[in-house]
């Protein structure tokens, strides 16, 4: 039997294309009603053990999923409706979440099971137990009742805060049009241009059309010749969502809000600022830790960043009569000068990365690796643009299920993103046997469609992002842990949370692996060798200024979170200015508003975690060298089954079931080694 309200059917895969707004009210109401009534009997619960416990994970799964399911249409297929309904439910949704952190017999609870039997729990459930009484202490729930309902409304808004700062976002981005003629785009490519011309007839203009998405963004600053133009558009996209646009749009008003409510909480739990918070969960012990790492990165990366930089000017001087080298220069100017130092340009490349080709070829290699096959499937799906794909093993057991969103579009949030739909776990179906229930993950990029009724061509680095959000799945998908709340990604510290993902994207650099990966969009031959020596020869051009970049970043973002005073709107270009100068980084225009586009970590789940993607790199360029080891040592490909059957065991399945620590010392038989890092980054003598 079909249930009316999509989102109250859990028998299958989310029935995402037939949810509307007026589902989500009526849906709540239920959802919230069955899980508070599972914590009223579970309240009631004496003889505490771990299958008492179960009484509560139906209902709040199911509470879960539905609300990702809106979580996630709000990100995809933003409308006024969808977005109204959305936020109105966002207080309901963080107080009841934070209502159950504070639950002191709940909190009992979880305490005496810990007490009668944890001794006799498996690895796997003392994790979930561990996890869970440290998670009732972030909630809350050791506070006194008034600062326990402080607490509340500090989630609560949080949430709305944070939900605000995203759609701002989101909105200033797809606000932006510019319309112009051929005249003025003089050096886009060839598919570019038309992308623009196609963009410009479906909204009814003459011309082309100009946006600050990335597909249309970053070909301009790239590659068209007209200063004032490129220089207008870096504006628009640096000043996103600040004063300079709508006040409503103003993420300069939410910002300062957001640090001083982490900050409340992060004091009423005992923590001297949020960052100590933060790290609580995390892999690194101290903020002061974090940035003594980020900062032996940065002394080590300056010197090739400072003789990247005098290349660039010099070249800016030479080649296009710039004296004084602006930010809207800096992506023509590396372009060009790639392409005169190595001998291609991107988009020569960029022709061979047929998207359907690399989709069959990343598939091959995940073949290869761990002995699994990705199979086109039917289902019930967001928008025409997305595919859905089963994980089968070798001899077509289900494994999985992954949905893939990779266009760019408006309504939908910009960058890329991997996602769970479900966890996987053992559970007794109505019959009382065990069942497995298969894990879901989607992966949400924003590359370029094709035009004219071609296939979309994807510049490399759109290769590597779509490994990376592969990583992220592969992860999720590949769990063997039979808890919901530590399988897949679940639990994770969010400092190891990168190490697969980054991982993945080493292989986009591997002559075994490009061929399958490419067919020229015109001859449908693969790269040639040749071609590909460029562009390993080019790999690390300018990394040095991409790592100092990074860097940046991660301390902008763990120092602002170590901050216990007020930051105005004011003091954070101030204060980002100093970090950038502290790096030698060439300082922006002053009307440059990074940060209130930053939503990695205004929005997103990076809030003084940030340094992660670093932290990880080291863990992750460590175990990809266990297969350059290994092909060295016998000369074979480095996508070798018997080392990626060590790494599915040792980290992609046990997902947060222990430590990352113990995880990568079970892969690698050693803590890790930053010397890879370097090594990849070009960063070595």
């Amino acid at each position: 039997m079909t249930l009316a309200n999509p989102l109250l059917d859990f028998a299958d895969l989310p029935r995402y294309s037939e949810v509307k707004p007026e589902h989500v009210n009526p849906a709540l109401d239920i959802l919230l009603a069955d899980a508070a009534a599972a914590i009223a009997a579970a309240e009631q619960i004496t003889d505490a053990s771990w299958d008492s416990l179960s009484v509560l994970e139906a209902p709040l799964e199911n509470l879960g999923r539905a609300w990702g399911v809106v979580a996630h249409l709000e990100s995809v297929v933003n409308s006024p409706e969808l977005r109204e309904v959305y936020n109105a439910n966002i207080p309901r949704i963080s107080n009841f979440f934070t209502e159950i952190g504070q639950n002191e017999k709940l909190f009992a609870l979880y305490k005496a099971v810990k007490e009668r039997e944890y001794d006799g729990l498996n690895p796997t459930r003392k994790t979930v137990i561990d996890d869970a009484i440290r998670g009732f202490v972030l909630s809350g729930a050791e506070l006194p009742i008034e600062q326990k309902n402080r607490f509340k409304d500090i989630e609560e808004k949080l949430s709305e805060l944070t939900t605000k700062f995203s759609q701002n976002v989101l909105d200033a981005t797809d606000d932006f049009a510019l319309y112009v003629t051929a005249e003025e785009l003089v050096g886009l490519p060839a598919d570019n241009l038309s992308a623009a011309a196609a963009a410009a007839k479906a909204d009814e203009k003459e011309g082309y059309k100009i946006t600050l998405k990335m597909p249309s963004y970053m070909p301009v600053m790239q590659y068209v010749q007209n200063r004032p133009l490129r220089e207008q558009l870096y504006k628009a996209y640096s000043t996103r969502a600040s004063e300079f646009g709508k006040a409503e749009w103003d993420n300069g008003k939410l910002i300062p809000e957001i640090l001083a409510l982490r900050h409340e909480a992060a004091s009423m739990l005992g923590f001297k600022n949020f960052g100590e918070e933060s790290l609580f969960t995390k892999m690194a012990d101290s903020p002061e830790q974090v940035i003594e790492f980020l900062s032996d990165l940065a002394t080590r990366a300056k010197p090739f960043m400072l003789e990247d930089r005098a290349e660039l000017e010099a070249f800016a001087k030479s080649e296009f009569g710039i004296d004084k080298l602006q930010a809207w220069d800096v992506a023509l100017v590396s372009e060009r000068l790639r392409e005169e130092k190595y001998s291609f340009s991107e988009q020569e490349v960029k022709q061979y990365f047929t998207e359907p080709t690399v989709l069959t070829g990343l598939f091959k290699l995940i073949s290869e690796l761990y002995g699994l096959q990705f199979v086109a499937a039917e289902a019930p799906a967001w928008h025409t643009d997305v595919r859905y794909y089963e994980l089968k093993n070798n001899d077509g057991s289900l494994v999985g299920g992954l949905y893939m969103d990779l266009h760019a579009r408006e309504g939908k949030q910009g960058g890329a993103w991997m996602n769970d739909v479900r966890g996987r776990k053992l559970h007794a179906d109505a019959n009382g046997k065990s069942v497995v229930q298969t894990p879901v993950a989607l992966i949400v990029c924003n590359f370029a469609s094709g035009v004219d009724g071609k296939n979309a061509m994807l510049p490399h680095d759109d290769v590597i992002t779509l490994f990376h959000e592969m990583g992220h799945a592969l992860h999720h998908l590949l769990t063997e842990v039979d808890e919901l709340e530590v399988s897949g990604i679940s639990g994770v510290e969010w400092d190891a949370v990168e190490l697969p993902s980054q991982f993945m994207e080493n292989f986009c650099w591997e002559w075994q692996v490009l061929p399958a990966l490419t067919h020229h969009i015109e001859s449908g031959e693969a790269i040639p060798r040749p071609l590909f020596d460029k562009m390993l020869a080019a790999k690390n051009f300018h990394s040095g200024s991409g790592l100092q970049r990074q860097l940046y970043f991660s301390i902008f973002d763990m120092a602002l979170h170590q901050k216990s005073e007020a930051v105005s709107a004011g003091d954070l270009t101030t204060f980002a200015q100093a970090v950038q100068q502290e790096l030698a980084l060439p300082l922006p225009p002053e009307y440059n508003r990074f940060p209130q586009s930053f939503s990695h970590i205004f929005a997103g789940g990076y809030a003084a975690g940030y340094y992660s993607y670093k932290w990880a790199e080291v863990l992750s360029a460590d175990a990809y060298a266990a297969f350059e080891e290994a092909a060295d040592q016998t000369g074979h490909s480095v996508v070798n089954a018997e080392v990626g059957a060590r790494f599915r065991k040792e980290i992609l399945a046990v997902g947060g079931s222990r430590p990352a620590a113990e995880s990568f010392a079970a892969f690698r038989g050693r803590a890790p080694a930053i010397d890879a890092l370097l090594r990849h980054n070009g960063l070595t003598a």
